[in-house]
Formats: C-alpha cells, sequence, structure tokens
C-alpha cells in the first residue's frame, strides 16, 4: 500500500501557480517583467509586490478557500492582487469592470466574495451596493478608497500602496494544493444569469504549458498587453505564460489604437494578442502604415472568428508577422485549439489543431457519436485543463460534463486532416467584439419597457463588432416608442457593451407550433 506523502515531499513536488512565479523570478531575478505607466518591474520587484499584497490579505483575516473580488481596469496593482491569492489559498473573482448595479450584485452575492478591491473610479458602482452585497473588506485597488460603507478591518487598504511598501517580502506560509480552486471565472451563458467557472492551480498550470508549447512565447519577448485582465485569454494565454518563461510584460489600461500603435513602434513590441475588432481598429487608423511595425514578430487573435479578408490584409500589411489563432472559452482556462502561422497559409478559415493537452471531438450532442469529416457537430473536450465545475451550480455542471466529456456550445467540423473549423454558437449568445453576451439579459431589460410586448435579440454580421446586438422587438397594442427610446432604456439597464446596436420593428416573432421562438428565421430574414 502506498503511504500518504509527508509535508515536506508534497511541498518539494508541489506545482502551484506561485511556484511556478517563483522558479521565473530565480532564473531572472533582475529583468524587467512588467511595465505600467511609468511604473517598472524587475521579476524580484513583482515577487516582492506580490508577498507583501499576500501578507496584507492574511492580516485582513482573509481564510484560505474566501472569495476576493477584483473590479477595476488594467494595472500593475490588478495583476498584483491576482498573484497574491495564488499564493494564499484565496480563490480570484476578476469582475467585468463595465458591469453595473444588478448585474455587479449578482457577481458579488453568488460568489460570496468576502472582500472586494476596486479602482476609484468604480467605487460609486459598489457604495450603490450598500447592503445588498456580502463583502465585509472594502478596498483600493490602486489609491486610497473613499467608500463609506467599509465594515471591518482593514480601513483604506490599498493594493499598490502595499506593493509599494516596505513590508515583509518573504513567501506567505500557507497549505496549498494544485487541486485547490485557484479563480472563479464568470461567464455568460443563454440564461441571464452567468455561470462561475472553478479553475484549480493544476487547470491553469496545465494550460500555461500549451500556451507555451503551441504559442511560440519565449523569455525574449517584448509583449504588449492591452485586453482586460478579467478575461481569460489576456491574463491566461498571455501574459502568465509569459511571467513563467521570463518575457517583458508592458501592461495599459485599455487598447486605444494611438496609443498601441505608438507603444507597438517606440517599445519594439514582439507580440500583440487582440480580438479581430481591435486588430480591424488599428488596420483602418489612418497612420497605421507610418508606424514602423518590424518588430512585430506575433500576431495573436482569437475571442470571436475573425474574417477571411482581415486575416488576409494581416497577413499583407504585416508581412514579417506569423499569425496564431486562438480558440477556446474561459471553461477550458481558456486555450484549446491553436492555428499556427504555417498553417494559416492552408486554412486561414480554421481554428486549428487542439493543443497538446486537450482532447477534442465533434459529435452529434445527443448520441455522442463521433461526426464525420464536414459534418457539423458540437466541440466537446477532455483535459486536465477543464474547469472542476460551476460555482454553486450542481446542475448546469452536471449538464456540461454529460457523457464524461465537456460540452462546448460550439457547432463545428473537422476536414480529412482533422482541422477545426467553428460554425456558430450552439446557444443564444451574441459574440460582440469578443465579449459573450446572453441575448436573455438584453430581452429581460427591454422586456421592462412598458411598451415592449414581446422581443428577441440575436447577433447579426457587422464588420467593425464581428456580431452587432439586435432586438426585434414587438410593440404592445395601441403602444408607440422609437428606437431611439429603447436604446436610451436599455443604456439605464445594462453596461455599455450589451446595449443593442440597433432595434428592429415586427408585428410578430417567429415560432414553431411548439411555440419555440425562431431566432434562427429572425438572422436570415435581417441578416
Amino acid at each position: 500500500m502506498q503511504q500518504p506523502l509527508s509535508a515536506e515531499i508534497q511541498l518539494a513536488t508541489r506545482n502551484c501557480i506561485g511556484d511556478a512565479l517563483a522558479r521565473s523570478v530565480m532564473r531572472q531575478p533582475n529583468k524587467t517583467a512588467l511595465v505600467f505607466g511609468d511604473r517598472r518591474w524587475s521579476y524580484q520587484q513583482l515577487d516582492d509586490a506580490v508577498n507583501r499584497v499576500a501578507h496584507q490579505l492574511i492580516e485582513a483575516g482573509l481564510q484560505p478557500g474566501e472569495r476576493v473580488a477584483a473590479y477595476g481596469k488594467n494595472s500593475d496593482a490588478y495583476l498584483f492582487l491576482w498573484l497574491a491569492c495564488t499564493r494564499t489559498g484565496l480563490i480570484h473573482v476578476p469582475v467585468n469592470f463595465a458591469l453595473v448595479e444588478d448585474e455587479l450584485s449578482y457577481i458579488f452575492n453568488q460568489s460570496g466574495a468576502r472582500a472586494i478591491f476596486c479602482d476609484d473610479s468604480l467605487a460609486a458602482n459598489v457604495e450603490g451596493l450598500n447592503g445588498k452585497i456580502p463583502a465585509e473588506i472594502i478596498g483600493s485597488l490602486r489609491s486610497e478608497p473613499s467608500l463609506d460603507n467599509q465594515q471591518t478591518a482593514p480601513q483604506g487598504v490599498d493594493i499598490l500602496a502595499i506593493a509599494q511598501s516596505d513590508g515583509p517580502a518573504s513567501v506567505p506560509t500557507a497549505e496549498l494544493n494544485e487541486s485547490d480552486v485557484v479563480q472563479i471565472l464568470y461567464t455568460s451563458g443563454t440564461t441571464s444569469d452567468p455561470k462561475g467557472a472553478m479553475h484549480t492551480h493544476r487547470s491553469l498550470v496545465s494550460e500555461y504549458s500549451s500556451c507555451l508549447l503551441h504559442l511560440d512565447i519565449r523569455k525574449e519577448d517584448r509583449q504588449l498587453a492591452g485586453l482586460p485582465l478579467y478575461h481569460s485569454a489576456q491574463m491566461h494565454v498571455f501574459v502568465m505564460p509569459g511571467l513563467l518563461v521570463g518575457s517583458h510584460i508592458h501592461l495599459i489600461e485599455t487598447p486605444l489604437a494611438d496609443q498601441v500603435l505608438a507603444l507597438l513602434e517606440a517599445e519594439k513590441i514582439s507580440s500583440f494578442f487582440a480580438p479581430p475588432t481591435v486588430w480591424i481598429g488599428l488596420l483602418r487608423h489612418p497612420n497605421f502604415d507610418q508606424h514602423d511595425l518590424r518588430d512585430l514578430k506575433n500576431l495573436y487573435y482569437g475571442a470571436s472568428i475573425m474574417p477571411e479578408p482581415i486575416v488576409a490584409e494581416l497577413a499583407e500589411r504585416l508581412p514579417g508577422g506569423g499569425l496564431f489563432n486562438c480558440y477556446g472559452q474561459s471553461e477550458i482556462a481558456p486555450l484549446a485549439t491553436v492555428l499556427n502561422p504555417k498553417q494559416h497559409q492552408r486554412y486561414p478559415a480554421s481554428a486549428g489543431m487542439p493543443v497538446s493537452s486537450v482532447q477534442t471531438r465533434i459529435v452529434d450532442p445527443l448520441s455522442m457519436k463521433t461526426c464525420a469529416p464536414g459534418e457539423q457537430g458540437e466541440i466537446v473536450h477532455r483535459s486536465p485543463q477543464l474547469m472542476v465545475g460551476y460555482w454553486n451550480k450542481p446542475k448546469e455542471t452536471e449538464e456540461a460534463f454529460s457523457g464524461g466529456w465537456f460540452h462546448s456550445g460550439d457547432l463545428a467540423y473537422q476536414n480529412e486532416e482533422g482541422y477545426i473549423f467553428i460554425v456558430d454558437r450552439i446557444k443564444d449568445v451574441v459574440n460582440t467584439g469578443g465579449v459573450l453576451v446572453a441575448s436573455r439579459d438584453v430581452e429581460e431589460a427591454l422586456y421592462t419597457h412598458p411598451a415592449v410586448a414581446e422581443v428577441a435579440v440575436i447577433g447579426l454580421p457587422h464588420e467593425k463588432w464581428i456580431e452587432a446586438i439586435t432586438a426585434v422587438v414587438v410593440l404592445k397594442q395601441d403602444c408607440e416608442t422609437d428606437e431611439a427610446e429603447l436604446i436610451q432604456h436599455a443604456q439605464q439597464h445594462l453596461a455599455a457593451f450589451k446595449v443593442p446596436k440597433a432595434i428592429r420593428f415586427v408585428d410578430s416573432l417567429p415560432k414553431n407550433t411548439a411555440g419555440k421562438l425562431l431566432k434562427r428565421a429572425l438572422r436570415t430574414a435581417f441578416g
């Protein structure tokens, strides 16, 4: 009978996220790890900052397994808080900074976050939920908070200030296991309630290894990170693998085209990831061709389908760069397949092939029978990268893993060589600019307008947004309204990225004999 491993052996063989970072720090302590604004952090300085924040979280009374919500835009402090959670047994909950009111309250309550750290610019949104959320500790990410509803010590906790202090920088003592949940990533579905994908140290470290193997991420890279860190792609496909291998990370708050183009040139950036909407915005910038982008070698895209003409244009206008298509979803941490530069030459519309730690099939979702080449079916996965379930949603978890495979909800087919081609979302999710929006969220907001009788929300092809959120509305008898009024109404109830781009008025919505709404017919009629 195998004897249990001693605590010493477990510690020596452990491979949690903080352990992987420590190895990287030891290899290049004095190399620049992170730049944000006018602040530069070497690998050793970053490690010390993370440990200082970790000690403060412990001193605040937070216990392993408790949830810590991060509600802010990109910053060095945002990254420090995440990494501190990985070293203390706390569960990090990244929150989309565009969420407000009920959407924000839902995440805080469903996760049971005991602590919330936010940007000052978002503090009023948290303050407005006073008494409606369970958080006992409310602090700031990068300046002293000005909230009146802080309920317990430490008053005025500021992550950046702690990171820059002379506080203890030793590695905190914490019992960690690779199977511990370390982050809850909220992902939209067809219901109005987002689901929190629970990721462990094991799932994320497995995914980091896949990224390093398949995406040509190297210590020599100078990476520009401009997409939100609350999004799994920017954090877990690029920033974290880059840090673990010793890359230089230049972090910016928002990927504004002027700033991105200037930094790509001035900082001799070699690696950049963006969804199609951002790449399109860069290509359409009037000064694009005036910038010297010869150092940009790896051009990554993902989060939504890239139009084939844009792939061709990128290859033509940035001939020195190699294109990588990254497909996946939050539940798989998120990288599942990659189309590398050489493969782009043959199948530019493909999502590529599964990475080494992912087993992927295209199946009939009911019978689980493997589809023949060219036959459309659902993508299902097996992988150590997968989440271990949805937070406090056992029914949804069971459904997602039906048959012993994770069901992606994506419709696709494979060719004879095994290349995967994404066809559509199976569920009614609109992919707008790389952000998934549940149609029901938008529908329920519009249903609160007194003139709306019925509404169906669909995504229609759009040259900038890839899919534009479009609401098809039936008005109540003898009621009147117009597009502008309904959009204004939606703006009062939804995050900006969920607000419809267009409203279409009809006399009735198409339904089958069972009364089921036929959204495909609407896409055909208006697309």
